[in-house]
Parts: structure tokens; sequence; C-alpha cells
């Protein structure tokens, strides 16, 4: 199992501050699975309105973490895909599930597994976990494309 700290991150993800959300992989299992880390502090801009009063990360940046981790697989385990004109993105969503908040404070594991290629296309499961309780899971799909394509 390989890990990846954030320069090596930086150097596969276009995302950049505030919306990227992986800290770093824990683990990394070619054409299997990755568990990434986000920790979510007080000064994530989304916490300004999402909510003053109870501060939770909104659902939708669980699920772009779990997205971003799914690049992150599918790039690692094949390089040839990764490049300057190359972008991941995220094309599908399936049976997004929510069951816990996520506060400030929290450590936000995301692993995702890799379920299968076809045409191009991966296709993912995705879970979200603080403190070993599964907070998110969805299925997820991405691919590779040209820039500008």
């Amino acid at each position: 199992m390989i890990a990846m700290d954030i320069n090596k991150v930086l150097s596969l993800l276009p995302h950049r501050y505030p919306f990227l959300l992986i800290d770093r992989v824990l683990e990394f299992e070619k054409d299997t699975r990755l568990l990434a880390l986000k920790n979510v502090t007080y000064n994530e801009p989304f916490f300004n309105g999402h909510f003053p009063i109870q501060p939770v990360m909104p659902g939708v940046l669980i699920v772009e973490a779990m997205a971003q981790a799914t690049g992150l697989l599918a790039m690692e385990s094949d390089p040839s895909t990764v490049g300057e004109t190359t972008i991941y993105l995220f094309v599908g969503i399936d049976k997004a599930r929510f069951k816990q908040q996520v506060e400030p404070g929290d450590q936000l594991h995301i692993e995702v597994i890799q379920n299968k290629m076809k045409r191009g296309i991966g296709f993912f499961t995705g879970t979200a976990t603080v403190d070993g309780k599964t907070v998110a899971t969805a299925e997820i799909m991405c691919t590779a494309r040209e820039i500008g394509s």
C-alpha cells in the first residue's frame, strides 16, 4: 500500500483551494482501492454560511471529496491517462446517502473501491467515515477527457 502526500495529490488533481478536498492519501492499491484523508477545520469557507449556528460540511462536498478520490485512484492506477491536456471528470452519481453530520474538527476518511472500468468509464463505490462511523456512501463514475473536448 502506497501513500501520497499533498504534493503528489496536487500533481494529479487540478483542484486548488478552496475546492481541493483531499489532504493526503493514506493507502493506495492499484486498480482496487484508495483511502484518503480530509481534515475538516472551522476555517473552511463553506462554514460561514452552512450553518453559522451549527457548522456542517455540505453533503455535496463530501461527495465531491469522494469524486476527487476516485480521480486519484484512476490516475495513479493508469498513469498513461495523466497529462497536461487530460482531466478526470465526475460523470455520474447513484445511491448517495448521508448518515451523519461532518463538523469542524472531524477527520473525514474517504475510501473508494474500483468496481470496474468499461469503455473508459470507471465505476466506484465510495464510503466516507468519521471516527469509524459511516457518514456518507455513494456510487460514482468518472472518466478521463482531453481538455476542451
